[in-house]
C-alpha cells in the first residue's frame, strides 16, 4: 500500500485483521511520512464491497486466490487492475510480470482476465 501511494495511486487503503500487523503497516507508514495520507483498515476483505477500487494489491496464500478471483470478477470494475505478490492467480493470465522468486508480482487487468 505504501509503494501503491509513492507511486501516486490514490487513495491508499489496506485491509487487515490481524492487529499485529494492521499496528506493523500503521508504524511503517508513520516511518515513511505517510500517516494520515495512506490508511490501513481493520476490516475483513471478505466483506468489503470493492467496486470502487481500480486497483488491488494483493499478499495471500495460493488457497484463498480462487474465490478472491470469484470476488474480484464480481465486484471489480473492467479498467481495475489487480497486483498479486508471491503468488500468481492459478486461472488468470497477467498482462505483466516483475521480479523473479519470492520477489515476483504478477499484474492482471480486469478487462483482459473477463476476455
Amino acid at each position: 500500500v505504501l509503494e501503491a501511494y509513492k507511486q501516486g495511486l490514490r487513495p491508499a487503503l489496506g485491509y487487515e485483521l490481524n492487529p499485529w500487523l494492521l499496528c506493523l503497516a500503521n508504524y511503517r507508514a508513520w516511518k515513511a511520512g505517510c500517516h494520515g495520507e495512506v490508511s490501513f483498515l481493520k476490516k475483513d476483505l471478505w466483506k468489503v464491497n470493492l467496486s470502487d477500487c481500480h486497483n488491488v494489491i494483493v499478499f495471500l496464500a495460493p488457497s484463498v486466490k480462487p474465490p478472491l478471483a470469484t470476488k474480484l470478477l464480481a465486484e471489480l470494475p473492467d479498467d481495475a487492475r489487480v497486483v498479486a505478490g508471491r503468488f500468481p492467480f492459478p486461472s488468470w493470465t497477467p498482462s505483466t510480470t516483475l521480479g523473479q522468486g519470492l520477489e515476483q508480482v504478477w499484474a492482471y487487468e480486469m478487462k483482459e482476465v473477463r476476455r
